[in-house]
């Protein structure tokens, strides 16, 4: 039996230090494949040499490695033949001839070295130049790789003319670095459109490579002071894309995602609104997210989106490994804007109360076969006791089964975890724990192998076998092996109180198998060697020993083995004293808090001195006097600064920071200073929007807009620097003033006329001088001859409210040729286009102020002004804006207060004041400081101004602003109607009365009783009154009942019947404290005895009222149909009561009994006329009583209803409609009926219509008509028919000038075959035939019931040769029935003819006339 075994001896890249030990690994591999193969004594194995590729390899310098490689194993690839022999004679045979033939190559490599040109080669172009075509203004790079020995030097030539890069600084710039060569041009023009040559020049030769370049001119506007400028300054993105065409991107953030608080295990979203412009198809911006600077990939803990418009990162599960600062960056071409803010995590809720929180950052440090090294942070709660250690554990990929990977707690923040299966993956977690309990587990580690690292590698890369064939070893003699030597570079490379391990270099003597380890131990000073893992051998390197007694020493050392057996010991270690190498950090020094926002402070620290391996800091906040601390950050930050967010806004706050290492955290540092959160006082922001506002021949004046921060401080002034620019290149900066300018423009003199200028412009507040704004577009002075004014300045805005905000401006520098008339405001929603400007004044105002009113709630609006004088509208300011309306919560408006002597005062309350924060109170938003009629009081959060002597000159609007807020401010208007108030108010409050909202009033009761009454507004308990009668005082009896009610303010005196003597004056005096009033109430001569009657009639009206009587009196009413009807209402009434109608004394029989359900007693009398004039009365009557009500119409009364009646009739008129009858025309009118009291007129054309035999005017029946017979074309004309109800003229029209005057024998007309009515059975078919008559033809149309009628399947209408008309129903039905009509029509007139048509069923008819004759029957009985 021959056993077969393929051999593969492991070669790992990357275990040694250097490449050349790699290669000599290499061909120590081949070398041992080849000795092996050699020694099978029955396989000739041939093999051939490839000379000439050693030889090309030579001439490559980059190919150095391989070329090495080749030769090592060319040694081998000879011809050999080996005869059978014993394996230990071949393998030593072998060897030798080995060692022999490596000292020859190494000869040959040596002379090789020595021969240089075996070396040298031409320049040869690896990348070669590529052409370009760019837009005016840009740069341009061109690059090339040349490779060459020695190493080529490179010169650029433009149209084969060399570059001087000195000739024109800037222009060009040349580098060369690793072979790589690049020349830049700079701000490219039409000049460098031309050939580039890169010329590539060594010993051997030289070689040239060729561009072309063609600058192409950029149509849009481009702003080429922003190269001038650097990039530093472009806040546009400028690049080619990568479909050819150069674009100019804005890049903006809206929407933005603020400084974040989320909890463990929430989830989180962070997001913005990304807007560019010019938006282009297809090409979309390159969005990359990081964190803490580092890029953040997609995971199962994070993803990230992009819409188009909004950009998204969204936690699923947050934990506490993701606080810190994110930044997005959008990048569009080679330019890009990035936005940042930071996200805490705080602490999920412990399930054991007083557990510490878990911890974080949970990695693998290092890994192999027998254990793999696992690091975490320490959390920065440790749930208010020390943290006594850390339980590791462990679960194997693919399954749910956790396992604890140590018994006791482990303090430092590494763990060699072992025990675990060769090849298979682990993921692992970390638990703090105290003596309350064991805390939430961290977030899971990445998978890990345990693999060595080399095999990890290999498994990784895959590579092929470096031989595949087999080796047959004969069993003649036994295989003899090699006992490996000792390891070497043994070493203690981590020592803590729990662990130690051990780092070592396999032995160079190890045979052709594998070998494993032993580990030995001994106590310092001791020989007393004991093996660690007696049971396990290690496969690896590397180990981990644990259970070692805390503070001995120990030396260590390790031995080899194999199947020959275990080799000499390896050197002993230095002695090892078992605890933690890695001390605790110390605690950090000098903690200075110092300002930032109004939510935030930055602290600041000295670092820990001689930390070693520091992780970062953990920084806690307390409010002062509190004792309570907490985290403000849950991962721990490296450096000496953090701004801590989240904090309450005027609060005092102290904190405190530590350092935390593997070891653990350090002590606390002592306390901070307390300090106040509140925004910081910092330089302010670069100003913005510079502008020309106005050019003279040595002088310009410049505007610009204030900074968007001003620091926290109030802007003190700018500071304005020009260059000069010619030919487009910029020169140096001068300063146009030395003393600080206050106003957002300045003029800037002794310039030179017709050059070109660029500007800059500097903030000052009292931390210092802010940085420069952008470099200005570049302004050509020169002498303006505008007439109109220029763009008024410094727009803003205050006292913003829901529906209305204040909008201020200043006057513009430019006035134009004659002054400034006034101003013009407009106003636009900030999303809406520009040609949606709305104007918010028709005519100019001359205040620099407005009010706005009538915005929309949450909306967010824009708004400009522009002045005019007589020359014309100027052009508009800069926007004011964007600015929401809306009401910021606790908004408080300015109060008007009269206090108890009159005095007048305004009052306003901030409660968001800052330590600087001031009250400016302003008339007519000019400052009242130097004000005589007012006085001024503020204290702490309140102010008010008092009128000295309130009176036309203190008219206006008075406003309060409030310093280093965020622009809070109110105002009061005082107008002409609100200062009559005011003083009457405060007189009211010197000389207070009781207020009366009823003076003293009289009024009868039901029964006839008197009631005197007044009510004041309010009434204390101590309130009094005095009743006086004609100067004397009266007092509640007999005659007299008198009543307060103080709750309502009523004040009351009743008396049952008026006397003669009780004429006279009345008065009620009260007095309620200090405050007094009185009302009175004359009763004399008529007014008395009017209220006496009227107590009188009320007297009997409550008699009459004891039994049936009239609640209302009887009335007529015309109703709808023309009819009378005669009313009135009854009360108090019962089945017995009855109701008796009369006129002019005769009863009056009604047929129908009323019975009272309504209370309406009615007497309807129909077709009204002179007739029925008269007096009529009905009567109410039963056993307890009766009542009357009498009604004259006769006389006017008479007059006035006929003229209802007539005027109803009028109403009731239908318009007037035109027949063709058999003598010409007829119009005519419908009325309900007629009276001969109702006049009807007629008028042709505006003139009344004489009336003869052939125009007639009558009425028959309800028809009101004019015949016109042989009508002629003077016929044509309006004609009005006017119904005159004696006092109004009803009027109704027709025109017939658009209508040919119709001829008699023309004109459409039916000539007969239609009956009256047609009665006919159900079931019958009914056929009628009509001829009519027309030139031209008649058009012919049927009604049914006055509608149209179509025909169809059952109702057949048929019209031939324009004179037979035909209408048919093939199966009538009592549907059928109804009133059918055929109207003929043509251009000289229409006419209708009418038929009934009555369908009956026989059966009905039969038990209809059944019926009939029974009711005979019954009478005849």
């Amino acid at each position: 039996m021959v056993p077969v075994f393929s051999g593969r001896q492991v070669h790992v890249s990357g275990v040694t230090d250097t490449e050349e030990e790699r290669i000599k690994e290499a061909a120590a591999y081949i070398a041992q494949r080849n000795l092996l193969a050699s020694e099978e004594g029955i396989i000739t194995s041939k093999q051939s040499t490839a000379s000439k590729q050693s030889t090309a390899s030579k001439q490559s310098r980059a190919s150095k490695q391989s070329v090495e490689s080749k030769q090592a194993m060319s040694t081998f690839q000879q011809e050999e033949t080996f005869e059978k022999k014993s394996r230990k004679v071949a393998i030593r045979e072998k060897a030798e001839r080995l060692s022999l033939r490596k000292t020859l190559e190494e000869t040959e490599a040596y002379h090789a070295k020595l021969n240089e040109d075996h070396l040298l080669h031409a320049p040869e172009f690896i990348i070669k130049l590529r052409s370009h075509t760019v837009w005016e203004k840009e740069n341009v790079k061109l690059h090339c790789s040349v490779a060459g020995w020695p190493e080529p030097r490179v010169t650029w030539y433009k149209n084969q003319v060399p570059i001087n890069v000195h000739a024109n600084p800037g222009k060009y710039i040349i580098e060369s670095r690793y072979g790589m060569h690049t020349l830049e041009i700079n701000a490219c023009d039409f000049e460098d459109t031309a050939q580039y040559r890169a010329s590539a020049m060594n010993v051997k030769g030289e070689l040239s490579a060729y561009a072309s370049v063609v600058v192409k001119r950029y149509k849009g506007e481009f702003d080429e002071t922003r190269f001038h400028a650097g990039a530093s300054t472009m806040p546009l993105s400028f690049a080619v894309t990568p479909y050819g065409y150069a674009s100019k991107f804005e890049i903006h953030f809206d929407d933005k995602f603020d400084v974040s608080f989320g909890r463990e295990g929430e989830t989180m979203s962070l997001g913005c609104r990304v807007v560019i412009t010019p938006d282009i198809k297809h090409f979309q911006p390159e969005i990359q997210w990081y964190r803490n600077g580092a890029p953040v990939s997609p995971s199962k803990w994070v993803q990230t989106s992009w819409s188009g418009e909004r950009a998204t990162l969204t936690f699923s599960h947050l934990n506490k490994e993701d606080e810190g600062l994110y930044t997005i960056r959008v990048q569009m071409g080679e330019y890009y804007e990035q936005y940042s803010a930071y996200v805490f995590v705080r602490d999920a809720d412990a399930e054991i109360e007083g557990a510490p929180a878990a911890p974080l950052d949970v990695v693998c440090l290092e890994a192999n076969k027998d254990y793999i090294i696992i690091s975490w942070k320490q959390p920065a709660i440790d749930g208010g006791s020390p943290i006594l250690g850390y339980f590791i554990d462990k679960c194997e990929v693919g399954t749910e089964s956790w396992s604890q990977c140590n018994d006791t707690p482990v303090k430092f923040a590494r763990f060699p975890v072992t025990g675990l299966i060769e090849g298979r993956s682990y993921i692992f977690r970390v638990r703090a724990v105290n003596k309350t309990g064991i805390g939430l587990p961290s977030r899971v580690s990445e998978p890990v192998a345990a693999l060595d690292p080399a095999e990890k590698a290999r498994l990784k890369s895959r590579p092929s076998a470096p031989w595949t064939g087999q080796i047959i070893v004969t069993e003649e003699e036994p295989s003899e092996g090699i006992v490996p030597g000792p390891p070497t570079d043994l070493s203690v490379t981590e020592a803590t109180r729990s662990y130690v391990v051990l780092s070592w270099k396999p032995p160079g003597q190890r045979g052709h198998e594998g070998i494993m380890y032993f580990v030995e131990k001994c106590e310092a000073g001791t020989e007393n060697w004991q093996r660690v893992n007696t049971e396990l051998p290690v496969k690896s390197p590397r180990f981990a020993l644990f259970d070692l007694a805390e503070g001995k020493s120990y030396c260590f050392r390790v031995r080899c083995s194999n199947s020959a057996g275990v080799g000499e010991p390896s050197e002993a270690t230095e002695v090892t004293m078992v605890g933690d190498k890695l001390d605790i950090p110390k605690a950090p020094g000098k903690i200075i808090p110092s300002r930032n926002t109004d939510t935030s402070v930055v602290v600041t620290w000295e670092e820990s001195r001689d930390a070693k391996e520091l992780v970062g800091y953990y920084i806690e906040s307390s409010v002062v006097g509190s004792g309570k601390w907490e985290p403000c950050n849950n991962n721990p930050v490296k450096g000496s600064r953090f701004t801590c967010h989240g904090l309450v806004t005027g609060q005092s706050y102290i904190f405190r920071v530590r350092a935390v290492n593997a070891a653990g955290l350090s002590e606390y540092s002592q306390d901070s200073e307390a300090i106040e959160v509140k925004a910081a006082i910092a330089a302010p922001s670069p100003p913005y929007g510079i502008t020309c506002l106005e050019s003279y021949r040595d002088s310009m004046v410049l505007g610009w807009k204030q900074p968007d921060k001003t620091g926290g401080a109030e802007i003190t002034g700018y500071y304005v620097n020009y260059r000069e620019v010619i030919g487009g290149v910029p020169g140096k900066w001068r300063e146009a003033n030395i003393k600080a300018v206050s106003d957002e423009a300045y003029k800037i003199s002794d310039l030179k006329e017709n050059m070109v200028y660029q500007f800059q412009v500097a903030a000052m507040n009292i931390a210092g001088l802010g940085v420069p704004s952008a470099v200005s577009e570049c302004f050509k002075c020169e002498e303006w001859t505008i007439a109109v004014p220029g763009p008024p300045q410094g727009l803003k805005y205050s006292e913003v409210r829901k529906d209305s905000l204040v909008l201020h401006w200043k006057p513009p520098i430019h006035s134009g040729r004659t002054p400034v008339t006034g101003y013009f405001v407009d106003m636009k929603e900030a999303s809406a286009k520009d040609d949606q400007w709305r104007g918010l004044n028709k005519a100019a105002i001359k205040n620099i102020y407005l009010k706005v009113r009538g915005l929309k709630e949450s909306v967010s609006y824009v708004f400009r002004v522009r002045a005019i004088n007589q020359a014309g509208v100027g052009k508009p300011s800069d926007l004011a804006g964007p600015v929401v309306a809306e009401t910021h919560p606790g908004t408080k408006e300015v109060v008007v207060h009269v206090d108890d002597d009159g005095v007048i005062s305004l009052n306003f309350e901030c409660d968001q004041m800052s330590p600087k924060s001031e009250f400016i109170w302003s008339k007519d938003y000019v400052s009242t400081e130097d004000s005589t009629r007012l006085e001024v009081d503020s204290k702490g959060n309140k102010t008010k101004i008092t009128f000295k002597d309130l009176g036309m000159d203190d008219l206006g609007i008075y406003s309060c602003d409030v310093t280093d807020t965020d622009g809070i401010a109110s105002s009061y208007l005082i107008d002409e109607e609100e200062l009559k108030r005011l003083l009457a108010l405060s007189q009211e409050h010197k000389f207070p009365v009781v207020p009366v909202k009823s003076e003293l009033a009289v009024e009868i009761l039901e029964k006839g009783q008197v009631r005197f009454w007044m009510q004041a507004e309010k009434l204390s308990g101590n309130a009094k009154v005095n009743y006086i009668f004609n100067e004397r005082e009266i007092f509640e009896g007999p005659k007299y009942k008198m009543h307060i009610d103080r709750n309502t303010g009523i004040i009351e005196m009743f008396m049952e019947k008026l006397q003669d003597d009780d004429e006279g004056t009345y008065t009620f005096e009260l007095h309620d404290g200090k405050a007094t009033n009185h009302s009175t109430l004359v009763l004399i001569g008529d007014v008395y005895k009017k209220l006496q009657k009227e107590a009188e009639f009320q007297r009997q009206e409550w008699i009459r009222k004891q039994g049936p009587h009239f609640a209302e009196y009887l009335s007529w009413e015309v109703t709808g149909d023309c009819n009378v009807l005669l009313k009135c209402k009854v009360a108090n009434i019962k089945k017995e009561t009855h109701i008796v109608w009369y006129k002019d004394e005769r009863e009056i029989s009604v047929d129908e009994k009323h019975d009272f359900k309504d209370g309406i007693c009615t007497l309807l009398i129909t077709e009204f006329s002179k007739k029925d004039a008269g007096i009529y009365e009905v009567i109410l009557k039963d056993d307890r009583g009766k009542d009357k009500s009498r009604l004259k119409l006769v006389d006017e009364a008479f007059k006035e209803l006929i003229t209802e009646v007539c005027k109803k009739i009028a109403l009731s008129a239908t318009d007037l409609k035109i027949q063709s009858t058999a003598e010409g025309i007829r119009l005519y009118s419908f009325v309900t009926y007629y009276l001969d009291d109702l006049k009807v007129n007629w008028s042709h054309n505006g003139t009344a219509i004489k009336y003869s035999d052939r125009v007639k005017s009558g009425v028959t029946g309800e028809q009101i008509w004019l015949q016109i017979n042989e009508p002629t074309p003077n016929d044509k004309g309006k004609y009005v028919m006017e119904l005159f109800d004696g006092q109004t003229g009803h009027q109704k029209t027709v025109d017939l000038s658009g209508q040919e005057v119709p001829v008699l024998a023309d004109r459409a007309r039916v000539l007969g075959g239609l009956p009256d009515v047609v009665t006919i059975q159900e079931g019958k078919a009914l056929n009628l035939t009509c001829n009519v008559w027309g030139d031209p033809s008649p058009e012919v149309s049927w009604l049914k019931n006055e509608k149209l009628l179509a025909s169809d399947d059952h109702c057949n209408l048929k019209f031939e040769a324009g004179k037979t008309a035909y209408f048919t129903i093939t199966d009538v039905t009592t549907a059928d029935s109804g009133k059918y009509g055929l109207v003929v029509k043509n251009k000289y007139g229409s006419e209708t003819s009418d038929f009934t048509v009555s369908v009956f069923i026989p059966e009905e008819e039969a038990r209809k006339a059944a019926l009939e004759s029974q009711k005979g029957g019954k009478k005849a009985k």
